[in-house]
């Protein structure tokens, strides 16, 4: 088995006497999509911001590509490869679309100029689709539109490992099979991915393994069929009705 690309050994973060996660451990392998669910305030996305740097651990260790980054800062984890998009996505609204990825290129970019940084930009909004909007304010892009813009900016930054936080929040069907087209396509280029997601319509069809976290806690970890029939998490978030219905979905492929 290869070696995993991030592993996380009893992560754990308060927030005062709150704990907001505690002692999570898993590992994720490079190129696989794994799905990370529960309910709202489980954690979900504290976890991320860990894992980023946004936060300090309280207690673990945070691995990634054999090295111990659990004292990074936000911009040494992008530059080691560690890019993330937001929940609520906010585009520099004066800027062009354009603008926006080539500064999400600098960023991560580890020392590429402007020139090189805003190649790589174009060369991303060809791939999210967003390329004949290019020169125009990203402000005036549709929640579609801002979702790829933000696909974009973190692609720019060349990830091994990308982080979705709820990417198909708000878009429609026709938006959000888009989406998983596009999320398909980055793994096929050997980035793995961990996606927070509400909908299991897009946890059933994208993920290889799903974990489940609720009160800050790893309760369970497997394949989507295994975690649909895991009475722990019927309980604590899928229910039973809603359980029945994603065991079709796991059926129907």
């Amino acid at each position: 088995m290869t070696t995993p690309i991030l592993e996380l050994d009893r992560v754990s973060r308060n927030f005062g006497g709150i704990k907001a996660v505690s002692d999570v451990s898993f590992n994720l392998r490079e190129g696989e999509i794994v799905a990370l669910i529960g309910p709202s305030g489980a954690g979900k996305t504290t976890l991320v911001n860990v894992i980023t740097g946004v936060h300090r651990a309280s207690g673990g260790r945070v691995v990634f590509k054999g090295e111990d980054v659990t004292a990074q800062k936000p911009f040494q984890a992008a530059r080691r490869g560690l890019a993330r998009t937001f929940q609520i996505v906010q585009p520099f609204p004066r800027m062009t679309v354009l603008e926006n990825v080539t500064a999400g290129a600098l960023f991560g970019g580890a020392g590429a100029s402007v020139a090189e940084a805003r190649k790589s930009a174009m060369t991303q909004l060809e791939f999210v689709g967003l390329a004949a909007s290019a020169s125009q304010p990203a402000a005036s892009l549709t929640l579609a539109g801002r979702k790829r813009l933000e696909l974009a900016k973190s692609l720019a930054m060349s990830p091994r490992m990308l982080m979705l936080d709820e990417v198909n929040a708000g878009l429609n069907s026709a938006e959000i099979d888009g989406a998983l087209t596009l999320i398909r396509k980055i793994a096929e280029r050997g980035v793995t991915i961990l996606i927070i997601e509400h909908l299991m319509k897009v946890v059933m069809s994208l993920a290889a393994r799903v974990l489940v976290l609720h009160h800050g806690q790893l309760i369970a970890e497997g394949t989507p069929a295994a975690i649909v029939s895991d009475p722990r998490v019927i309980e604590a978030y899928l229910g039973e009705k809603f359980a029945r219905t994603a065991k079709g979905m796991v059926r129907n492929g």
